[in-house]
């Protein structure tokens, strides 16, 4: 059997279980990185070749570099493993002729807005929302949608360069200040309510695999206020689970997905109980969700990544592993020490420790949803008494520019 070449790209540390499980499985591992990840943690006997670049953001200088690797070697499929890297892989994907997302449908994983208006056409629920582009529409929609609202850029992760508006006037200085960038910019109406997200396996646009989870305080909330960040998987089969299961399969049909992993992210409005999509990313959920889920379902989204790329390129099937029904739940918080001291939080169902300076975090897991929501919510106080740190939020990456 030919052995195929993997190409990992990434401008943050991350995606190692993945580049283990395709050496794993007979692949040649290519790793392309930013210079300045050079000293972290890889796993470097996974990896058969190792190359750096000034930055990953430039694609003509990404693509010269990656066709004069293929100059001598046959690369077969280019794995994205940070969200900031899911528009260049595809762009080398196109370039190269290679299977996979390419760069139209990419946009719906990384353009917020072109993700709102596909599903919407979709007749999935998203909050009423306006591209920052003509003003006498911008102030039609604020006169037609009470405040408040939310100005979010179209292409960071997460809640990162979010401003949270009260009034219109707030409005125009912000988007001065962005100057010609204000059109990579949209409006929406802010939805106060309980926030999830639902990772998922998807193969032949299948959903095969899908772990519903739900937020304890709005990643917004702690990224820009600081605060512990907590997850946990909810009752299966329960009404939430059911509800957001319909919902997630609904929308990777609608960003037609033909097989990879999604992190999903809804909103449940505490005025109307509707559930509203958020946004979708065709990547490994980040801060350890993959763990998250692991230790709830025994597959590791990561792992199954990798085998499910490899099965297509070798016209095998995709089977899922052995699967069980198990509850986790997961908190991370900064720390005010540099190597924090946990001896304290020995409770049996504790699984998995967060070994970062600066860091404190944990999973536990247990059969037993109540258990886990007990262990939770004893330990999110107790961190934020005995730890917990905050640091100003960023509005994007320092290198990354629109």
């Amino acid at each position: 059997m030919t052995q195929q070449t993997i190409l990992c790209i990434s401008s943050y540390f991350k995606g190692g279980r993945l580049i283990e499980a395709c050496k794993r499985l007979g692949c040649h591992t290519i790793l392309l990185i930013k210079e300045d990840l050079r000293d972290e943690a890889w796993p470097r006997a996974s990896i058969d070749e190792l190359f750096m670049m000034p930055t990953l953001f430039k694609p003509a200088d990404v693509i010269h570099g990656v066709s004069y690797l293929s100059r001598t070697r046959q690369i077969d499929q280019i794995i994205a493993l940070d969200d900031f890297d899911v528009e260049m892989a595809a762009t080398l994907r196109e370039h190269l002729r290679l299977p996979g997302i390419g760069d139209s449908q990419a946009r719906f994983f990384r353009d917020k807005l072109a993700m709102r208006v596909q599903a919407q056409e979709q007749g999935i629920p998203v909050p009423e929302f306006i591209q920052v582009l003509n003003y006498d529409k911008l102030r039609d929609f604020m006169a037609r949608v009470p405040p408040p609202w939310v100005l979010k850029p179209r292409g960071e992760a997460s809640a990162m360069g979010i401003k949270k508006l009260h009034h219109a006037d707030e409005l125009w200085p912000m988007l001065e200040a962005l100057g010609d960038r204000q059109s990579f910019f949209l409006l929406e109406r802010f939805v106060p309510g309980d926030v999830y997200h639902v990772d998922s396996i998807v193969d032949q646009g299948q959903v095969l695999f899908a772990a519903a989870s739900k937020y304890g305080t709005p990643p917004m909330t702690v990224y820009q206020g600081g605060g512990v960040f907590v997850t946990q998987t909810l009752p299966y089969a329960g009404e939430e689970d059911r509800a957001l299961q319909a919902l997630n399969r609904q929308l990777i049909g609608a960003m037609g997905l033909a097989h990879g992993v999604t992190h999903a992210e809804f909103i449940r409005g505490h005025a109307d109980g509707r559930y509203y999509f958020l946004e979708i990313a065709a990547r490994v959920g980040g801060a350890s969700i993959d763990l998250l889920v692991e230790h709830a379902t025994g597959l590791n989204p990561w792992d199954e990544w990798a085998r499910l790329e490899i099965a297509h390129l070798r016209n095998e099937a995709y089977t899922l592993p052995s699967l069980r029904q198990h509850y986790a739940g997961l908190i991370v918080s900064l720390a005010r020490q540099e190597e924090p001291d946990t001896r304290a939080y020995n409770d049996p169902e504790i699984v998995w420790r967060l070994h970062k300076k600066n860091h404190v975090g944990m999973i536990v897991a247990s059969p037993d949803h109540a258990r886990v929501q007990r262990l939770l919510h004893d330990y999110v106080q107790r961190i934020a008494l005995d730890f917990t740190a905050s640091a100003p939020p960023m509005d994007r990456p320092p290198e990354r520019v629109v």
